[in-house]
């Protein structure tokens, strides 16, 4: 286990991807994204061959080189997402690794006026690319999309929203059952916005004045102005928190906006598109932090009573918290590719 970057079998393709519907986004952020595409072993000496296609796509905050990131005797994934397909068991696929991040820390890859189209870029603009410039099989059958947190909600209500490009998905730790993994926060983040006159603007001209996560409610409160940007800013962009910043009561047509997103609760309403899926994984640790484990059980729950065929869901709890379970991408990146036509 070596403490630097390894030598891929593959090759790892960094773009930077100009993006039109991001352009004039509402917060200001770069319209110009990093893009990274790998290609598996025998990419280049194969120059008639077509490969089937994963999208990897990050948890909140989550920035494209963060994919580098060394744990203590642990592999970054763009190693071990190689390693699946060094060895010669798993068909070989490329794996485009998508940047969403705004200045809010992420856009939960939905279209919101308070962030910017993010679901459009991912689906018409990032998607259509690959395809022209690499050797892809540019059909639904042949494309999958994972990630974890905010990434796995991503990856859940993509192909709901999108079958047309997607037949496969892995959750791990994916945000759902909002009413635990949500309402948590709300308590503490009233609590912290006191010092702050019941204000989140303040607290985030605060935060944008000095070094970031240097106080303890600046997790939690990022997070928070985020999410609401995301599912419940007004037509003008105008964020609306979920309950009164004083008093923490909810705000029952703002907080439906962000149930609206919920995917257990989107799942009815895209039946068709669930049932229509190649193959679905999801996994979460029996201790997450948010719950998502009961998210995770409810959404398998879901799709087994609106009729989604058992062999198609591949579902498992296993122990751990909401953080470092990086070392489950490589077994669902392996299974989804298992999953797809030859």
């Amino acid at each position: 286990m070596l403490p630097w970057s390894a030598e891929l079998a593959g090759t790892l393709h960094e773009h930077v991807f100009d993006s039109q519907l991001l352009r004039g986004n509402p917060l200001g952020d770069p319209h110009e994204r990093p893009l990274w595409v790998y290609t598996p072993p025998g990419y280049e000496e194969e120059a008639g061959r077509r490969y089937p296609s994963v999208y990897v796509i990050q948890g909140y905050t989550g920035q494209l080189p963060m994919w580098r990131n060394r744990m203590p005797f642990r592999q970054p994934f763009t190693e071990t997402a190689d390693a699946v397909f060094a060895g010669g068991r798993t068909p070989p696929a490329i794996v485009v690794f998508v940047d969403a991040w705004t200045r809010y820390g992420g856009s939960q890859f939905v279209d919101s006026p308070g962030t910017g189209r993010y679901h459009s870029y991912l689906c018409d603009e990032v998607v259509a690319w690959v395809d022209r410039t690499y050797r892809t099989v540019p059909d639904r059958d042949h494309r999958a999309i994972m990630g974890k947190s905010s990434g796995g909600f991503g990856a859940m209500i993509t192909p709901m929203l999108r079958p047309d490009l997607f037949s496969g998905l892995a959750t791990h730790a994916g945000d759902t059952l909002y009413e635990h993994c949500y309402v948590r926060d709300f308590g503490p983040a009233v609590r912290a916005l006191r010092g702050y006159d019941g204000d989140i603007w303040r607290w985030w001209a605060d935060f944008t004045s000095r070094v970031a996560f240097t106080k303890e409610e600046d997790g939690t409160l990022v997070g928070l102005l985020g999410v609401a940007a995301c599912f419940s800013a007004r037509d003008d962009g105008t964020v609306e928190l979920p309950f009164d910043q004083r008093t923490g009561v909810l705000l029952p047509q703002v907080w439906q906006r962000w149930l609206d997103w919920d995917p257990v609760r989107m799942a009815p309403g895209y039946a068709d598109a669930l049932r229509s899926l190649r193959s679905i994984w999801i996994d979460a640790g029996t201790r997450d932090d948010y719950f998502l484990d009961l998210g995770a059980e409810a959404f398998r729950a879901e799709l087994g009573r609106l009729g989604v065929a058992d062999e198609v869901v591949r579902f498992e709890l296993f122990d751990a918290t909401h953080a470092a379970i990086d070392y489950r991408y490589p077994l669902s990146l392996a299974w989804l590719c298992s999953r797809m036509p030859g």
